[in-house]
């Protein structure tokens, strides 16, 4: 009879366990995390990072190269627009600095015109020792502004031109055509088409 009770009690007790395994299974299967759905641009980075690597890179060396010439190209064409804007501010800076310096000399040389015009009055066209030095040191500052470019120049005999010219009277001369310069009181400079100072004359009314 106790082995029969006791076969009972297992039974009972066997019968049970697939019924609480059965109520288990549902909260195990609750328990699972959702499946996450891909982006479609994680995806196509995910098949692009599996491309093998022959085909990513195809093309690329020639693509790099062009990039390079094309930039040593603007590279080279930027530096000789810089060296030729350099070297046209140098020149005009050269140019300012000479004209700046002609007209200090100017005033100078002028005088030694005048000097030398009284000294050959007073020597009368004999040969004079002070009027030779006059003559050799308006010479060489003359000759010293030619060197850079500076000429001098005396309209007389021209139409005036008042780029050129500078007039001080203007006069009715017999037989001269009225705006013909007759007279200069002080000779012109100019640096090529640049007129450094105007030649100051006289002009036919």
């Amino acid at each position: 009879m106790t082995n029969d009770h006791g076969n009972g009690k297992a039974t009972e007790a066997y019968e049970k366990v697939p019924e609480a395994a059965a109520d288990e299974q549902p909260q195990a299967a609750a328990s699972e995390e959702p499946e996450v759905a891909l982006d479609e641009e994680a995806v196509e980075a995910i098949e692009d990072e599996e491309a093998p690597v022959a085909e990513v890179l195809a093309g690329e060396p020639e693509d790099l190269a062009a990039k390079y010439l094309a930039l040593a190209q603007r590279t080279q064409a930027d530096f000789e627009n810089y060296r030729k804007r350099a070297s046209r501010e140098a020149a005009a800076a050269q140019t300012r600095g000479v004209v700046k310096l002609a007209k200090e000399l100017l005033p100078a040389i002028d005088d030694l015109d005048r000097a030398l015009a009284a000294a050959q009055e007073v020597a009368d066209g004999a040969d004079n020792p002070l009027v030779e030095g006059i003559k050799l040191v308006h010479a060489d500052m003359v000759a010293a502004l030619a060197r850079v470019g500076i000429e001098g120049y005396s309209p007389k005999g021209e139409q005036f031109d008042p780029q050129h010219h500078e007039a001080v009277a203007q006069q009715p001369v017999p037989g001269a055509e009225p705006g013909t310069i007759v007279e200069v009181y002080q000779r012109g400079y100019a640096l090529g088409d640049t007129v450094i100072r105007p030649a100051r004359v006289v002009v036919a009314g």
